[in-house]
């Protein structure tokens, strides 16, 4: 999933402080399970708002409202009854989930609440680690399903480099070594012949190094 974190309290206030009415959006997906930006986060946020403002001896009048996602079309087009109501849109969603909101009102400033931080997976409760970078030529059938373009610091796809110790990173002790779990796992499989196989350099256009990226399913188009 994609992972938020709330932007600081200070500066949400700074957007906040040309307006005097906003709707505060929340997203139903990503940004709900890891607690950044659900219903329950709105309401947090909308309080911690209103508060700070009173102490300033200033009022905002927040609109509460969470949709199903924010990244589609169709339920972002909810709010287009009420959208003219508001001077700005406080989203809560992830980047994708802003950037859907401000293409479909274009003249309604939309601000983020939360900064989007990685796709991860979670560790244990109240943790969550990155897990995939999302680079288009996934290769975890060839690594015991540990990627290491996500999981390496160094992104090294025949490793592991000579700086790892007692299956730690040298980058960050309290990270495990992506190449030291990957022969774990492949052990584990008994396919330790994949470890010896060189995975070839990638071809790192089907990434961001090759600009926006879309995908495009001719069987599902109207």
């Amino acid at each position: 999933m994609i992972t938020a974190v709330r932007k600081p309290l200070e500066e949400i206030m700074g957007f906040a402080a040309p307006y005097s009415r906003v709707l505060l959006l929340g997203c139903n997906e990503c940004v709900t399970v890891c607690y950044a930006g659900g219903r329950k986060e709105v309401g947090i946020l909308a309080s911690a708002l209103s508060m700070a403002f009173l102490k300033e001896g200033k009022k905002l009048d927040i609109v509460e409202q969470t949709l199903e996602r924010q990244c589609d079309p169709e339920y972002v087009e909810e709010i287009a009854q009420t959208i003219d109501q508001y001077d700005a849109v406080f989203s809560m969603a992830c980047g994708c989930g802003v950037q859907t909101v401000a293409g479909r009102y274009k003249d309604k400033p939309v601000f983020p609440m939360v900064n989007t931080m990685f796709m991860g997976a979670s560790e244990r409760q109240g943790v969550w680690a990155e897990r995939c970078a999302g680079c288009g030529d996934c290769v975890l059938g060839r690594t015991g399903g540990v990627c290491p373009v996500a999981r390496c610091s160094k992104r090294i796809f025949n490793g592991p480099c000579g700086g790892s110790t007692k299956g730690k990173c040298e980058i960050d002790p309290g990270v495990d070594c992506a190449w030291q779990l990957i022969w774990d796992r492949l052990k584990a499989l008994g396919r330790t012949d994949l470890y010896s196989e060189i995975i070839p350099a990638k071809d790192w256009r089907s990434a961001k190094d090759g600009g926006p990226r879309r995908i495009v399913r001719e069987d599902l188009l109207s």
